[in-house]
């Protein structure tokens, strides 16, 4: 599923990354990475915030699109 209709609050694993290789670069440079545990903290309609590894990530709607997930 989509990021952007993933539950709030709840242990997820980044299971495809659909961009172009220097946006995965890019956020893997922030530790997003597929098999990454996350959790969302928020959606809305501007994006997602994300808790990454102990750090708050934000994203916007475009890039949040393209990052697929799984509730573990």
């Amino acid at each position: 599923m989509p990021i952007l209709v993933a539950p709030e609050q709840t242990p997820l694993k980044v299971a495809r990354l659909s961009m172009d290789e220097k946006s995965k670069k890019r956020l893997a440079s922030l530790g997003l990475v597929v098999d990454s545990e996350l959790s969302v903290i928020s959606s809305g309609k501007e994006g997602v915030v994300l808790l990454l590894k102990g750090t708050r990530l934000a994203l916007d709607r475009d890039i949040a699109s393209r990052i697929f997930v799984r509730v573990l």
